[in-house]
């Protein structure tokens, strides 16, 4: 269920600590220089769905690029979210209708000069084009291709901070060993073969093993949670997730 891709910036620790929806809102109600600074780091992570909804829409790598640049740089104006309003809803659904808003009222002044004005923040646009070019969308939509990129970026976001775990805590070699059981595949050595690598018993292996896929659905579940607007709809918007990798 995981991805392993290493395309999306890797968020830091600070940023998993709170929640999207209390970046935005404080952004709005209380600019300061670190509440800007969260609100880059979320566009940071998520630019690949948006950039992947650009493309879809028909414009060239070039052209998604300077304008998902100008979206960031509009979104983390500060008055770009006084529009906000405290009955949130999801956070994917927010970026979309901004990124639609922006497009439908900007999109032929964005074409008559140059956009962006240089770029907002680094980040690898190769990654988001080679992932856009690998993965069939001829027969999505649009709005099912941001949906799908948004799953996946979520799931390497999770999947990075759990490996951030195992290696901060000194168990970097045991998140190698058994990285494999996030994926959905076997690992090709026997659980007694790796239990003789690691100096363990096999039971121990698949008691790690499952504490591994535990934390992993811990932690997509917090994550998800920092995504909505209660917890009642934690457990609906995983299914569509899921359902969106595998559309």
């Amino acid at each position: 269920m995981a991805s392993t891709s290493s395309d999306s910036a890797r968020p830091s620790e600070a940023w998993f600590l709170t929640t999207h929806w209390s970046v935005v809102l404080s952004a709005r109600e209380q600019p300061s220089a670190q509440s800007a600074a969260a609100l880059e780091t979320l566009c940071r992570t998520y630019w690949p769905p948006l950039y992947a909804y650009i493309r879809r829409q028909g414009q060239s790598p070039a052209d998604a690029q300077d304008l998902a640049q100008e979206f960031f740089a509009r979104l983390l104006r500060k008055d770009s979210l006084h529009s906000v309003a405290r009955a949130k809803g999801k956070f994917r659904t927010f970026l979309l209708v901004m990124l639609k808003r922006f497009l439908a009222d900007e999109w032929d002044k964005a074409r008559a000069q140059k956009r962006g004005g240089g770029e907002v923040f680094c980040v690898d646009w190769s990654s988001a084009e080679t992932r856009f070019l690998q993965q069939p969308v001829e027969h999505l939509t649009p709005e099912k291709v941001f949906e799908q990129r948004w799953a996946l970026t979520l799931l390497d976001q999770v999947y990075a901070q759990l490996e951030r775990e195992y290696r901060d805590q000194g168990r970097g070699a045991l998140f190698d060993a058994f990285r494999f059981a996030l994926t959905g595949s076997r690992s090709d050595v026997p659980y007694a073969d790796l239990a003789a690598q690691l100096q363990t018993t096999d039971g121990a292996v698949r008691v790690a093993v499952h504490r591994l896929r535990q934390r992993y659905r811990e932690l997509l579940r917090q994550t998800i949670a920092d995504t909505v607007s209660g917890p009642d709809e934690v457990e609906e918007e995983l299914r569509h997730l899921l359902q969106a990798i595998s559309a």
